[in-house]
């Protein structure tokens, strides 16, 4: 369970105009998939897709096999942890009550609730006796990061989505939670759509790369194959990473 499937996708704001039109794309369950392209490609809108804060136009859209616009909406985005580049905690709320949210939206009893924030603020690198009763705003931009790691896996969903979760960070920082998110999916196997405009990100997390183009994937494969393409849309973004990348340094060793 947890596989992502496009089938012959349009959606937009208009049919005449759609931000993606005849889009198709699967990801396996357990796979980390990245999706990269220009400003206005459509990578937020096939995100926005999967939880179905968009319905398709034409073609459908399925996450662990089911048709998004058969499934409840609420339970579907509680299937589906949501990362994003500003995190988006609760200001209102500490660091462990952030964390818990969905767990106590979905009626665990108090000490799961417990037991399930200490043990995702020890995954992601946060002392939970020294970082729950903290507030956002007495935390770094990191460490902030971080949190929202563990509150898009609280309820242990089958499917991640990220959208350009690392692009506010420091380059030092960026690599940190980076290696600790291979470290964790090595670990969990969750289903990952990841969005970034970064290939070096692309090639360094994710299994299989899609290009997107205007609406359309120009280019989907392995990681470790994007260097050989020679497409001119794709090099565009292969040739802007940086020569470490380039060598090996910068993407998995699989």
């Amino acid at each position: 369970m947890g596989g992502i499937e496009f089938d012959q996708v349009s959606a937009g704001y208009s049919r005449r105009t759609p931000i993606l039109a005849g889009f198709s794309l699967t990801v396996g369950a357990g796979e980390t998939m990245a999706l990269v392209g220009s400003s206005g490609a459509g990578k937020t809108t096939v995100l926005k897709l999967v939880n179905r804060l968009l319905v398709p136009d034409a073609g459908a859209v399925r996450v662990s096999g089911r048709d998004t616009r058969q499934w409840d909406a609420i339970r579907l985005r509680r299937s589906v942890g949501y990362m994003i580049q500003e995190v988006g905690l609760f200001p209102h709320l500490n660091v462990a009550d952030n964390v818990a949210l969905v767990p106590r939206l979905e009626g665990w009893d108090a000490e799961r609730v417990s037991a399930r924030v200490r043990e995702l603020l020890e995954m992601t690198g946060l002392a939970p006796d020294t970082y729950g009763t903290r507030w956002p705003e007495e935390l770094s931009s990191g460490q902030r990061q971080r949190v929202g790691v563990a509150r898009a896996l609280a309820g242990d969903p089958p499917v991640l989505l990220m959208d350009e979760p690392f692009g506010a960070l420091d380059p030092v920082t960026r690599r940190q939670l980076q290696d600790q998110f291979l470290r964790l999916q090595s670990r969990l196997r969750k289903t990952v759509l990841l969005v970034t405009h970064d290939m070096a990100e692309a090639m360094h997390l994710a299994d299989r790369i899609g290009v997107l183009d205007a609406g359309r994937v120009i280019w989907v494969g392995r990681a470790d194959t994007i260097l050989e393409c020679d497409d001119p849309t794709v090099r565009q973004f292969v040739d802007a990473v940086t020569v470490a990348s380039r060598s090996g340094d910068g993407h998995r060793r699989r």
